[in-house]
């Protein structure tokens, strides 16, 4: 049973999937705009919209927790001079999902997820 299960596994071991989805969300974070696939999407949305608000609150604290989230230091740096400044006034929703196509291949959804 899968009672009170968040998250999807996207068909991976936890560390890889945790290591996948942290170097997207500092991919998200760094270019703005990332083109994958509509799973990965919905599950990094909600940790670069933790990563956000984090940086928002700023200090010690919240650098040290997004050094504890994202590997790549150029995100961290991004997160708390830019995009704090950015979201300052806004109270959630930094992320935006858009459809695009299906993968030729594999037929699997792509989306682009932007910072709004």
């Amino acid at each position: 049973m899968r009672h009170r299960d968040k998250g999807k596994i996207l068909d991976r071991a936890k560390a890889p999937r945790e290591s996948m989805l942290k170097n997207l969300a500092a991919s998200v974070i760094i270019y703005e705009k990332v083109k994958t696939t509509e799973a990965k999407a919905k599950a990094v949305k909600s940790l670069v919209e933790k990563a956000i608000t984090i940086a928002i609150k700023g200090g010690l604290t919240g650098r040290r927790e997004l050094i504890r989230l994202l590997p790549q230091p150029l995100a961290i740096k991004k997160a708390l001079e830019v995009l704090a400044a950015r979201y300052k006034t806004r109270p959630g929703g930094y992320l935006r999902i858009t459809k695009l196509a299906q993968r030729q291949g594999d037929n699997a959804k792509i989306v682009q997820i932007e910072l709004v």
